[in-house]
């Protein structure tokens, strides 16, 4: 008859542990290699973990955005009386929803600049009422995010964080400068015809600031 030990039933369970301990090792690295992503530098994926470039941002969007606020603009005296008529319906005719206030209104027109104040110039547009105040954006500053917002496919959901976000408006507006109001001279345009192409966000609908993508001097 053979005699089992204590001490040979120790070592056995203690085997069964390290077994046990070492197919779960085993496991979980198996498990780990499966979910490791192999990303490429410079790939779409990459990209995605890239700290956010605001200059190579608005480099790439403002055409697109120029060009598509462009394809939306409406004249202003037809804007105008749309929205005279009927605010809503005009901003769901004409507009794109931008930030929960009020839609973004896609314009052009061409009118006589007035009074400058801080490079915010009035511009009477012929057909648009004198009840309706036009203003346009020339800088230094631009303000707002309309530029942003004007084409509805730019969202919160694209970027990291709101700083980011907030950025993409602002690199599109420094964008803008660059291409448009830097071939003017923005501080003296009182008295000149202007023709512009540009977005406001309908809140007021008797005061409306124009973001322009387009500015000639006639």
């Amino acid at each position: 008859m053979s005699t089992v030990t204590p001490s040979m039933n120790n070592r056995s369970r203690r085997g069964i542990r390290v077994a046990i301990a070492t197919v779960l090792v085993l496991i979980l690295l198996a498990a780990m290699a499966l979910s490791t992503k192999a990303v490429k530098i410079g790939s779409a994926a990459d990209t995605q973990t890239q700290v956010f470039d605001p200059d190579a941002y608005g480099a790439a969007q403002f055409p697109k955005t120029q060009a598509a606020i462009e394809s939306r603009a409406v004249s202003a005296d037809t804007l105008a009386a749309a929205i005279a008529k009927d605010q809503d319906a005009a901003g769901k005719q004409y507009g794109v929803a931008g930030g929960g206030i009020g839609p973004e209104m896609s314009v052009k027109f061409t009118g006589v600049a007035g009074k400058g104040d801080s490079g915010i110039y009035y511009v009477k547009v012929p057909g648009v009422p004198d009840s309706v105040t036009v203003r346009v954006q020339t800088g230094p500053a631009i303000n707002g995010t309309d530029l942003r917002d004007a084409t509805g496919n730019i969202s919160f959901g694209q970027f990291t964080n709101q700083i980011d976000y907030q950025n993409a408006g602002y690199a599109i507006n420094t964008e803008m400068k660059k291409e448009v109001l830097s071939k003017i001279d923005t501080a003296k345009l009182t008295g000149k015809t202007i023709s512009v192409v540009g977005v406001f966000q309908l809140v007021n609908p008797n005061g409306w600031l124009v973001t322009p993508v387009k500015l000639d001097v006639k």
